[in-house]
């Protein structure tokens, strides 16, 4: 069982920048894909960012590839997203997600555990 909570939202001008952390309880957060979703108003969530168990490997939207960077430390339990020139079609609420495997996925459907969403607002 891992539980994650995301934290670092919040609202911004356009253009500027935010760091989101997700923290996951359990001693093998290490053993754990990561991925960054979010879920604008009226719309599906979708994939923002994943990283491999340790770090090496990144997978990113075509829309945040330029903009956004996921990372993580293990040693503090912590994967991290950070967004810079944000636009107001960044807003959207934020949810980390976890997935005990190898492989990096870039869906939805495989990761088994979801934080609660961090809401993030670009305004312009």
């Amino acid at each position: 069982q891992v539980q994650l909570v995301e934290s670092g939202g919040g609202l911004v001008q356009a253009g500027g920048s935010l760091r989101l952390s997700c923290a996951a309880s359990g001693r093998t957060f290490s053993s754990y894909v990561m991925g960054w979703f979010r879920q604008a108003p009226g719309k599906e969530r979708e994939f923002v960012a994943a990283i491999s168990r340790g770090g090496g490997t990144t997978h990113y939207a075509d829309s945040v590839s330029d903009r956004f960077t996921i990372s993580r430390d293990n040693t503090k339990n912590t994967v991290y997203l950070q967004m810079n020139s944000l636009k107001p079609e960044d807003t959207a609420i934020y949810y980390c997600a976890a997935k005990y495997t190898v492989a990096v996925y870039t869906t939805m459907a495989p990761y088994d555990y979801w934080g609660q969403g961090t809401q993030v607002t670009v305004s312009s």
